[in-house]
């Protein structure tokens, strides 16, 4: 079992914008950059002869650790091996360098999810887009599972857009796994980690498993494409918001313009236990029939009937118990909130990166920063053949956005409760609130 990626290689001294111009095997021409980050640069890439354009991401070999070489390996293996399903980016081919290892990759010319939310205004209150790109991406994920490969960083600066929206595939498979059970804590994206992947002190387990993280990671996901925003910053106790849904699970549908329907599924998703989570299946079916994902601005909130209570003995997850798991009970969730104000939900934003994985109020490095620069130079090297299909870019992160001061969100909150209302006035749309 691999670790959590470890940190960044030591600094190549090659400047990503140095190889712009570059001819990869006496076709590819590097001709912009994508996106940057700990482990390569992203670039885009045209064919000389056919004028297709792909995506091509530069993983740096110089200066690697043998434990590095090996994640770089596995990337490559996971993403080759679920990359024929139609919601995956496709793994077009590699190529080597004596400095790099180019992986070929479809181009995908809308860009991330993240910035067709935030900076398009795509999905939110349009329900049947959000169903759409929701299905693709359970179908995607549960593609994944089915090959026994778990993503642990699924986000929507992980998911590529085509078609105007219509089409989203899978991308950046850097912290993927094909351990269904791990103990690797902190693993991903904080806002979109599930509570026993975060590090209490004390642990409140030995590991977890790997697919209901992943699915933990969905339900944000599908907060963000029907609302435009964060349920909270962290899934921790240290999260006022966090909290305050822990004690109450109809919170959600107090602060957020949900319907009642996706409140339910809400609920199911975001299941502190992680052996009585949602499966993937079963989502697919409630969201399939699901009839509105959010409610009109001046509907009442409607309090959804309540879901069986879960035991409050400890929950058995046979691999995980004789790992010596020491489980998470909920009334140990109960037990442990101070009474301290709730934060309003979260403008969606993107985090602070750093070189490693994990890490409070950060993301891993297999998360790319925008950058833009050019230069020109030219070389070659051999294609290997691994996989042929058409034409996205890997993943790229955003810089910090600004959201605008939708018209649609601000009649929300005259019906948030009081405890929200306490606040509300504190939440600004002109900046974006950075996760601690």
């Amino acid at each position: 079992m691999l670790p959590t990626p470890p940190a960044s290689p030591s600094p190549s001294g090659y400047a990503p914008q140095h190889r712009l111009g570059q001819v990869l095997a006496g076709r590819l021409q590097l001709v912009g950059i994508l996106g940057e980050g700990a482990y390569g640069t992203v670039y885009r890439a045209v064919d000389i002869h056919s004028h297709v354009q792909y995506a091509v991401k530069a993983l740096n070999k110089l200066n690697l650790e043998p434990r590095q070489r090996k994640f770089q390996q596995r990337e490559i293996q996971l993403h080759h091996l679920a990359s024929s399903h139609p919601n995956v980016v496709s793994l077009v081919k590699i190529m080597d360098s004596p400095e790099c290892t180019y992986v070929v990759l479809e181009y995908c010319p809308d860009g991330d999810l993240f910035s067709n939310i935030t900076e398009m205004g795509r999905y939110a209150q349009d329900d049947e887009l959000a169903r759409s790109a929701f299905l693709q991406i359970l179908d995607a994920v549960g593609y994944c599972h089915s090959l026994g490969i778990y993503h642990r960083d699924l986000k929507p600066e992980n998911i590529l857009v085509t078609d105007q929206g219509n089409t989203v595939k899978l991308a950046d498979f850097g912290l993927a796994t094909s351990d269904h059970i791990t103990s690797d804590f902190g693993c991903g994206s904080t806002f979109y980690m599930s509570p026993e992947c975060q590090q209490p002190n004390p642990k409140a387990y030995a590991c977890y498993a790997s697919a209901p993280n992943d699915v933990w990671s969905l339900g944000v996901i599908l907060v963000n494409l029907t609302c435009g925003r964060n349920p909270w910053k962290k899934a921790s106790l240290e999260d006022s918001t966090f909290r305050a849904f822990i004690k109450d699970p109809n919170f959600l549908g107090s602060i957020l313009p949900i319907s009642a329907e996706l409140d339910t599924i809400l609920r199911r998703i975001f299941d502190p236990n992680p052996a009585t989570r949602i499966t993937i299946p079963e989502l697919r079916d409630m969201i399939q029939f699901c009839p509105r994902f959010t409610r009109p601005a001046n509907t009442p909130v409607y309090t959804p009937a309540p879901l069986p209570s879960p035991p409050l003995q400890p929950f058995e997850c046979n691999p995980c118990m004789q790992m010596g798991i020491s489980p998470l009970a909920p009334q140990y969730l109960q037990n442990c909130m101070p009474q301290t104000p709730v934060s309003p939900p979260y403008a969606m934003r993107f985090p602070q990166l750093t070189g490693s994985s994990g890490g409070s109020g950060s993301d891993s490095g297999s998360v790319f920063s925008h950058t833009s620069s050019a230069s020109s130079s030219s070389s070659s090297s051999s294609f290997t053949h691994v996989h042929n299909v058409p034409s996205a870019t890997s993943v790229m992160g955003q810089n910090s956005y600004v959201p605008p001061a939708n018209a649609w969100i601000s009649p929300f909150f005259q019906h948030a409760g009081n405890l929200v209302k306490q606040f509300s006035q504190q939440l600004s749309f002109q900046r974006p609130l950075v996760a601690h």
